[in-house]
């Protein structure tokens, strides 16, 4: 099979599996679930800390001519079309947590495709390794590789995130090719993925280069947004293997959150929740771990996939504590065992409750009374402390549930109780505050108007002197404080969402001040 057969079967498979419909694309853009980020990261030789090995090797002047025109001479032109079809013009990355790299010339052609960690290097297996998608069109194989990594259930969770890099010393082309990718991707996940954050950059580097001070296995793209989320944090440079080891969900949550601390990481989350669970050695056991890193608190979400059913589990994402989750579920008389860390011993199950077996967790009906003291344990309180009342029982993949709602002053609580041991299998405490921007208690005190300006103003690196109308509110957000802050300086807009109660940057927006 010849370059230009291979390059039409994939073309045809890709469009089947995602129709090339650039304006029904386009028309999409403003109702899409997931959504579509320019980082505008700019990154010059001089002042990038990813060093670049380059070689120049001095030739005469006439040499370097003689010998061009020998070979247009002695070839007719071919040597100078081959040049032009093996030169790297712009490098292309992809990065979820697989990394792949891809090579093109000035037509938009393949050069080559590397998978740069061995999770790439699965999703690239069908395709030869990626050696199949040499000489085929850019938006083709970018296609195809998208479609591999749904397949692979790497943007299969809600607030998957994939990260489009395009290296080029020609602006002009290095945009153009980052619009046309990102509208091409978003195409593919409307269909198959749609909950997925599409991020983009252009890298001002020279093409075709690799860089050689963190080693190999790290396209640059993900480097650059590393090398954003340290500048964010002030971790220093000692962090850097360590957020590089995270996936581009988990780096692009913790810059929506301002996060400062460095999370354990989807596998240590996984082997905690295991350990809890006393699986860790059992091969038939699996695993899906989906980070929540921009919410409150901070956590993984593990679901571990077992013979007798799905076990879900919340895991601190800086300690490793199982917030929630059933212990020992696989355990025999697992039902009676004690629930997750901060709740008190199960109560006794009530005699007079219905008694409905399940198809996972086998035991009696807990009753609604005993999951609700179950919950106020966990939660630290007595009945007297709380209002409001809202009980559910249900059932969930066969398993017994109490969907339990209450409040505490301005502090509202959801639970998910196993309604068959009690277990706290999922819980979430959201704070409303009051409007002097205090806590229920006024334990928790929120910032001051200056201060979230202030927050603004030192993430942008600018004084209060540099720049103009500015403009900063306070307003809620599903029970949230936050401020909104905005401003301009030196021909671009700024534009903050700041929490009211920690300061930390929730959101930002640099464009162009029209």
């Amino acid at each position: 099979m010849n370059d230009r057969e291979l390059e039409r079967k994939l073309a045809d498979a890709v469009t089947r599996a995602a129709p090339d419909d650039l304006e029904a694309i386009l028309s999409r853009c403003g109702a899409q679930n997931g959504s579509v980020m320019e980082m505008n990261q700019l990154i010059s030789n001089e002042s990038t800390k990813i060093a670049r090995a380059k070689s120049r090797r001095a030739a005469r002047p006439w040499l370097a001519a003689a010998c061009a025109a020998l070979v247009l001479l002695g070839t007719g032109g071919g040597g100078l079309l081959y040049h032009q079809s093996h030169a790297v013009a712009s490098v292309v990355s992809l990065d979820v947590n697989p990394s792949i790299e891809l090579k093109v010339n000035r037509n938009e052609k393949v050069i080559s495709c590397t998978a740069l960690n061995t999770e790439a290097a699965a999703v690239l297996f069908d395709m030869g390794g990626g050696a199949d998608l040499a000489g085929t069109k850019l938006d083709v194989a970018v296609n195809a590789i998208v479609g591999a990594l749904v397949r692979e259930g790497y943007l299969d969770s809600i607030s998957s995130a994939i990260l489009i890099s395009v290296e080029d010393n020609n602006q002009e082309r290095a945009q153009r090719l980052q619009a046309e990718l990102v509208a091409s991707v978003d195409g593919v996940l409307q269909a198959q993925a749609p909950g997925t954050s599409v991020l983009s950059q252009v890298l001002t580097v020279d093409a075709g280069t690799k860089p050689v001070v963190y080693g190999e296995g790290l396209s640059l793209g993900k480097a650059a947004l590393v090398e954003k989320v340290l500048a964010m944090n002030g971790a220093g440079e000692k962090a850097f293997d360590q957020l590089a080891a995270l996936s581009v969900e988990e780096l692009n949550d913790l810059l929506k959150a301002g996060e400062k601390r460095i999370p354990i990481g989807k596998s240590a989350a996984a082997t905690a929740a295991e350990t809890y669970a006393g699986t860790l050695a059992l091969d038939s056991v699996t695993t899906d771990v989906d980070p929540e890193l921009d919410e409150f608190p901070p956590h993984y979400e593990v679901k571990l996939k077992t013979a007798r059913g799905e076990f879900e589990y919340i895991v601190d994402a800086f300690t490793g504590q199982v917030l929630s989750g059933p212990k020992d579920p696989l355990a025999s008389g697992a039902d009676t065992n004690p629930p997750s860390p901060g709740t008190d011993t199960p109560v006794s199950p009530d005699a007079s409750a219905p008694q409905t077996p399940s198809s996972g967790a086998q035991g009696e009906d807990v009753g609604q009374e005993a999951a609700k003291q179950a919950a106020l344990s966990h939660a630290g309180l007595s009945a007297s402390d709380v209002t409001d009342w809202k009980v559910k029982r249900e059932w969930d993949d066969g398993r017994l549930e109490y969907e339990i709602e209450f409040w505490c002053g301005t502090d509202e609580y959801d639970y998910t109780i196993d309604g068959h041991s009690c277990s706290v299998l999922k819980h979430e405490l959201e704070r409303h505050p009051h409007q002097d921007g205090t806590h229920h208690g006024g334990s928790v005190s929120g910032i001051t108007l200056e201060a979230a300006k202030a927050a603004a103003l030192s993430h942008a690196g600018l004084q209060e002197s540099q720049v103009w109308d500015m403009k900063a509110e306070m307003d809620y957000d599903d029970g949230r404080l936050e401020y909104e802050v905005e401003f301009k300086s030196g021909g671009m807009e700024y534009e903050y969402t700041i929490d009211g109660v920690t300061g930390n940057i929730l959101s930002f927006e640099r464009e162009t001040d029209d």
